[in-house]
């Protein structure tokens, strides 16, 4: 029987067959298409902070930025590092410079800990970034007619799974 390309099954669309062919090829389904939203994901917050005036952020400014404009009050560079899972302080550090000489935040102390918070002009970046935000990806993302509810699961399944990864990684820092 000859079968047209249609009716193969092609699936699953991995980075990695060699790690598919496992117990559990969704997961390297996953995997993948988490590589790729990440990147697209990171190549829009940069354009999109340029589009609202503060071009050459690394994404993980961008991400810092909204964090300490997050409901109007200080971050420690603990916190920052705790919410974004970074385990690396040096860049929350160096990130947390970088926006601090173009003055969106400004970094004091609360005891011993170094804090940021966002300045009027970042403040300002972060609504522009909102109003760019809206115009150009809420409204295409509308069109595709996704439920709300249906992307908070998802979102709550993800959080889930990052929850196993972590816990894999402590142990294979075990091994």
């Amino acid at each position: 029987m000859n079968m047209s390309t249609a009716e193969r099954k092609i699936g699953p669309v991995v980075s990695a067959a060699h790690l598919a062919a496992g117990a559990m090829p969704a997961l390297s389904e996953i995997e993948f298409a988490m590589t790729v939203m990440n990147h697209s994901f990171e190549r829009w917050m940069v354009r999109c902070m340029a589009a609202a005036g503060v071009p050459g952020l690394q994404p993980v400014a961008v991400h810092l930025l909204h964090a300490v404009n997050h409901r109007n009050r200080e971050k420690t560079l603990a916190e920052l590092c705790m919410m974004f899972s970074i385990e690396d302080v040096h860049v929350v550090s160096y990130a947390i410079k970088k926006l601090a000489a173009l003055g969106l935040v400004k970094t004091g102390r609360r005891g011993k800990e170094k804090t940021v918070k966002a300045t009027a002009a970042g403040i300002a970046a972060c609504e522009r970034y909102h109003e760019v935000r809206e115009a150009l990806l809420i409204a295409s993302t509308r069109r595709l007619g996704l439920e709300e509810d249906a992307l908070s699961n998802i979102a709550a399944v993800m959080r889930a799974i990052s929850g196993q990864y972590d816990q894999a990684a402590r142990s294979a820092t075990s091994l």
